[in-house]
């Protein structure tokens, strides 16, 4: 993408109703644009990193065998009625009547509606376990909404149920989505605790949030710092293997991480003091298992080996999707701007040209852009008159990982600028070198195809 071409409209001066760091930067760097309370237009960048994030959870879960659909966002009050949760739920729940004065709400969630599907289609022991999951926009009418889209009305969301003949094998589906998630975030580029948890609305006895770290974290949270050490890594697992999905369970468990809502002072305690931490997290997901809370008075059942009808086992398993775009800013930004993970950067490197119209950086700029294309990644080349500073600034602001930067000067001694946003270190390489740099430093998160010989010949016609 051209940044002439692109819609990236930037802010010089902060919003007066951004409070934290992440609806500041949003805002600022052109991803997103208030339409009223709470509720937010995904500009072209912001969009870009929404898409990203939900093509990493969509591979996730389908590499865990769960398999996705798509309901919708209006749902009848009937279905909410028969589990009992209508009249429950709170003023969080956005009630509609049609022109048929039929009673129709939002969905801030979907146990209802995914149950009713099941009943319908499933009536056999043999049919299970079997997981379905969607993503989807969910409305829930904050009384405060603030913090961008950290807390909104309207938030982009996966959540996903299983169905499972007993309470063993919900667990083993409670277990692998744990480990689903913990795949998921890393991918991100972020370090999500799993926290046992209240279940809230949903219900269930067995429930983890998944919190990452942040002073702008609406939650306490209570944690041994051991648990900071861990990462899932590359390792395989076999999501068969039940055997296997508990152990990353106790792995990942069984030292204390609570959020305050289940804190126990007295078992904390029990921690070595020098572990003990106090801090702030943000939810980016959270796990249940809620047994036949639904099944039962919806009537979900299945034929079991003995030839009687059982209720199925369930659980919830949701990932904020939107909520996330703001937790990885505030987990990475600078006074300076965004700092993107390379797993999700809206633009894999930025191409700053420094004085546009030179004939030999333009062409030197057309030769590194095309190189990289054909390697399969995203450059965003600033081909505007803008002077340098704004550039960069703009640059920083929006936080792609890497940027080459051409100018004539470097040009006559065969070099460019490669710049690490994180750690703002740069070196001088030559055009080739820059490009397959830029190619092993994504080779872990894309399959990035090696350059054309052309394209490196044309380095050489151009310069």
């Amino acid at each position: 993408m051209r940044l002439s071409r692109y819609f990236l409209p930037v802010l010089k001066e902060t919003p007066a109703e951004a409070q934290i760091a992440s609806h500041r930067l949003m805002l600022r760097a052109g991803m997103i644009k208030q339409a009223s309370a709470g509720i937010y237009s995904w500009l072209p960048l912001g969009f870009k990193v929404l898409r990203k994030l939900e093509n990493i959870v969509h591979e996730e879960q389908m590499r865990a065998g769960h398999i996705p659909m798509l309901m919708p966002t209006l749902q009848s009050a009937d279905l909410w009625r028969e589990s009992g949760r209508y009249d429950d739920y709170g003023e969080e729940m956005l009630r509609i009547t049609d022109r048929h004065d039929r009673d129709m709400l939002y969905g801030p969630t979907n146990e209802e509606l995914i149950t009713d599907i099941f009943r319908s289609h499933v009536g056999s022991y043999k049919d299970l376990p079997l997981t379905l999951y969607h993503i989807q926009w969910k409305f829930r009418d904050e009384i405060r909404p603030r913090f961008g889209v950290m807390r909104g009305r309207e938030f982009f969301m996966k959540d996903g149920y299983n169905f499972d003949l007993t309470k063993e094998d919900a667990l083993h589906a409670y277990n692998r989505h744990l480990v689903s998630y913990l795949r998921t975030y890393e991918r991100m580029g972020l370090q999500a605790i799993p926290m046992r948890a209240d279940g809230g609305p949903i219900g269930g006895d067995y429930t983890h949030e998944f919190l990452v770290l942040a002073e702008t974290g609406e939650s306490e949270v209570f944690y041994d710092s051991e648990i900071t050490d861990l990462r899932f890594g590359d390792r395989e697992i076999d999501y068969d293997d039940v055997a296997q999905c508990q152990a990353v369970l106790e792995e990942f468990t069984s030292r204390y991480a609570r959020t305050d809502e289940t804190h126990d002072e007295a078992v904390f305690q029990q921690v070595p003091e020098g572990r003990r931490r106090v801090a702030r997290g943000i939810e980016v997901g959270q796990i249940f298992y809620f047994g036949t809370k639904y099944s039962e008075p919806m009537g979900a059942t299945v034929q079991g080996p003995d030839g009687k009808p059982v209720p199925v086992h369930m659980g919830s398993h949701g990932i904020g999707v939107s909520r996330l775009v703001g937790a990885i800013i505030e987990a990475s930004h600078d006074d300076k701007g965004i700092i993107w993970p390379e797993g999700v950067t809206p633009f894999h490197v930025g191409i700053v040209n420094l004085k546009q119209g030179d004939s030999e950086a333009d062409a030197a700029c057309e030769a590194i852009y095309k190189s990289i294309e054909a390697l399969g990644l995203e450059p965003l080349y600033d081909d505007t008159d803008d002077r340098a500073g704004a550039k960069f600034a703009t640059q920083d602001l929006i936080g792609l990982p890497w940027r080459i930067t051409v100018g004539p000067r470097g040009l006559k001694n065969g070099v460019v600028e490669l710049t690490c946003r994180r750690t703002g270190g740069s070196e001088e390489l030559p055009p080739e070198q820059a490009v397959e740099k830029v190619a092993k430093i994504y080779a872990p998160h894309h399959s990035v195809a090696r350059a054309e010989p052309m394209a490196k010949r044309s380095f050489h016609t151009w310069l």
